[in-house]
């Protein structure tokens, strides 16, 4: 789903009416009838229900949501933040269809003399005063109005973003917000609604009457969603067998790190792969190979250390054992001992068959950044901020200050596709287009769920070799979807890597069923 700008927004709506011939009433009644059905399905109990507007085409929306929720039999009150002689064009037509007598206010004093205003109260509060058109700072009725909804416990939804936010901005924001539980936005998210964590709850994204062809945007930005990654999870052939799915390698663990390895090598079966392969260390084989009965082990040369020694190669041993693989999964648990960090630049170079790179196969590219290219061949790394900071030279936070920007520019410096890791994870192709994950929580933030989605990539991969952006932006959104499943069952305290794979079942289904709403629910 493509991520645009305010402006771009207004152009898609402009289009919509001029060009395809759906009037801009109709875009509003159906932007309004979406957040009243929003709120009569996230909050059914609610009767008495408070929509406060202002005096644009947000405002307007909100008039709608008004009738709707009337006519659902709730109990409605609406507040006007301006004189009603001010509205104009769509929004002043919606007013006129109010089926109750609103309440105008158009001094920020008449609202702190009048505490009885029973607006900011009641069940719901429906935030209709300033869309995404608005550019800070918010002043005068507005700001006292969203002060006075900042100081209540009511649950509040926002229509198109909450009120006081700027629609462009990725970072904080700064001035005067409303907070929202929910947001229902429309046609498609800003970058605040995606960048911005403007709510803990939903951001509902509806269709109002826009075209596909009318959607356009110069940011190159996506948002994954269900819809986007549902053609890979369809049914299998009947008459499927396992050389159809794809052969995983995963060549990694060490002492110490065995279950990095075995984890990856697991992963990649259960997202699909037909074979999955871990070629480990002499002395960790056994830990790997009782880790998961399906997953098959392939002895490696090893340091004294107990790490991939460069005797690995000789002979023709992992030619071999790479030979008829579709995907090659390199440095989960494979550790920073000197020797086998050349072996994985060796690796890297060496072959052609796709591969996805983590952990310490990242770090072995520290102070050698050059040799980690992607030409002529697929390449995915897979870095949390601390090994991308290595991999540029630079530090955690600069990385996690400059996110899109580091990520894009790596992907087309190296030719590679990078996953950078952490809350929105960004999937930046060679050509400038990036990909942003919605899914997944902080409980994740435990050790092995990286080597999880490094054998999920591979998996995806290993079924769909000529998908290869499909299949990594499907992996990344199921990892963090499993994991927000998990946090459901467990809590964020309480969720380890394993437990994704367990829910991994789930999100597919969810994903498949999710697919089929007219709208699209992301992560505040």
């Amino acid at each position: 789903m493509k991520i645009v700008t305010a402006t771009e927004m207004r152009e898609i709506d402009r289009i919509t009416s001029e060009r395809f011939g759906v009037p801009s009433l109709t875009l509003m009644e159906n932007a309004g009838t979406a957040v009243a059905e929003f709120v009569l399905a996230e909050y059914p109990a609610a009767q008495k229900i408070s929509v406060v507007c202002g005096k644009g085409n947000n405002g307007g929306d909100g008039f709608v949501a008004a009738r709707k929720l009337h006519e659902a039999g709730r109990e409605v009150g609406v507040l006007l933040l301006a004189d009603s002689a001010e509205l104009r064009g769509d929004a002043a037509a919606m007013f006129k269809k109010l089926p109750v007598p609103p309440i105008n206010l158009t001094f920020g004093s008449a609202l702190k003399k009048n505490n009885g205003i029973p607006m900011f109260q009641g069940d719901v509060v429906v935030d209709a005063i300033l869309g995404t058109g608005f550019r800070p700072p918010v002043s005068g009725v507005y700001a006292e109005a969203i002060a006075r909804i900042n100081a209540n416990s009511v649950p509040v939804i926002a229509v198109d973003i909450p009120s006081g936010a700027d629609a462009d901005v990725m970072g904080e924001q700064a001035g005067a917000v409303a907070r929202a539980d929910a947001i229902v936005t429309f046609t498609a998210p800003r970058p605040a609604h995606v960048f911005g964590r403007l709510t803990s709850g939903v951001i509902q994204i509806s269709p109002i009457g826009s075209p596909d062809d009318a959607i356009v945007s110069a940011l190159r930005l996506n948002a994954i969603t269900p819809r986007d990654i549902v053609w890979l999870l369809g049914p299998r052939p009947f008459a499927a067998n396992k050389g159809n799915f794809g052969r995983v390698l995963v060549i990694g663990g060490s002492v110490g790190k065995a279950g990095a390895a075995a984890m990856a090598g697991m992963s990649a079966l259960h997202v699909g792969a037909g074979l999955s392969t871990v070629a480990t260390p002499k002395s960790v084989l056994a830990t790997v190979a009782g880790f998961h009965p399906e997953v098959m082990t392939e002895p490696l040369e090893e340091t004294e250390a107990g790490t991939i020694s460069l005797r690995a190669l000789k002979g023709g041993r992992l030619d071999s054992l790479v030979e008829h693989k579709t995907v090659l999964a390199v440095g989960p648990g494979i550790s920073r001992h000197a020797e086998t960090a050349e072996l994985v630049r060796t690796l890297v170079s060496k072959y052609k068959v796709p591969m996805v790179v983590d952990a310490d196969g990242l770090n072995a590219f520290e102070g050698h950044a050059e040799k980690l290219n992607g030409q002529g061949k697929t390449l995915v790394i897979t870095p949390h901020p601390g090994e991308m900071a290595r991999l540029v030279g630079s530090t955690v936070a600069v990385v996690q200050r400059g996110r899109l920007n580091i990520a894009c520019t790596f992907a087309r410096d190296h030719e590679l596709i990078v996953v950078l890791k952490g809350h929105r994870t960004l999937v930046a192709h060679p050509d400038g287009t990036v990909w942003v994950n919605t899914t997944g929580n902080p409980g994740m933030a435990t050790g092995g769920t990286g080597d999880i989605l490094t054998g999920m990539i591979a998996g995806m991969i290993a079924q769909n070799s000529t998908k290869i952006l499909e299949s990594v932006i499907a992996a990344v959104y199921l990892h963090g979807l499993a994991g927000d499943i998990a946090r459901e069952i467990m809590g964020e305290h309480c969720l380890v890597a394993t437990d994704l794979v367990k829910t991994l079942p789930q999100a597919f289904r969810r994903v498949q069923r999710d697919a089929q709403e007219k709208f699209v629910r992301i992560n505040g």
